[in-house]
């Protein structure tokens, strides 16, 4: 019986010099994201994670409800066309404190689960996730990378460079004019 040949992966990178930039970034993604999908966010305290939520979740229409880190709620959900379920795990013991508190329910809400350190819950968490780090090069400097492992995930990614450039080409076609 031949062996099923693993998906290599897809990796993309977003230089964002602006939190205009990030909010961008934020409103594709929104674009691209199903419900059921799942979100995982890293990069450390300051990174602009929340904002990106914000820009997800505005893209989305949700301008009902502010959008705040779930810091110390762990969990904030916003009631949409798509539920959008904001999870923060920086302060979760583990992936079983997680679970406790609806984890798995929330996985499978059929919502779209954006999760703030992802890393301290990842064993939990499905393998068709998108991964998204967020690193610091200078004060409103960001480097966004979006990672996948699996094809459903790979063509978010694919999709979401498409939106990017399409958007950057056009931004800079009107900046000519």
């Amino acid at each position: 019986m031949p062996s099923e040949t693993p998906f290599p992966g897809v990796r993309y990178e977003f230089p964002s010099a602006s939190e205009s930039e990030t909010y961008r970034f934020g409103a594709a993604l929104a674009r691209v994201l199903q419900p059921g999908d799942v979100v995982c966010l890293n990069g450390r305290l300051g990174a602009g994670k929340t904002r990106l939520v914000q820009a997800v979740a505005a893209a989305m229409g949700n301008d009902s409800q502010p959008v705040t880190s779930p810091t110390f709620t762990l969990i904030h959900e916003y009631v949409g066309d798509v539920d959008l379920f904001h999870v923060d795990a920086y302060r979760l013991r583990d992936s079983d404190e997680f679970l406790e508190l609806g984890g798995e329910e929330i996985l499978a809400a059929g919502g779209i689960c954006l999760i703030e350190w992802a890393n301290r819950i990842d064993d939990v968490l499905p393998r068709d996730a998108l991964h998204i780090t967020l690193d610091v090069l200078g004060e409103n400097v960001r480097e966004i990378s979006v990672s996948a492992t699996t094809g459903k995930a790979a063509g978010r990614v694919e999709r979401l460079r498409q939106i990017l450039e399409e958007s950057a080409q056009s931004s800079g076609d009107s900046a000519s004019d």
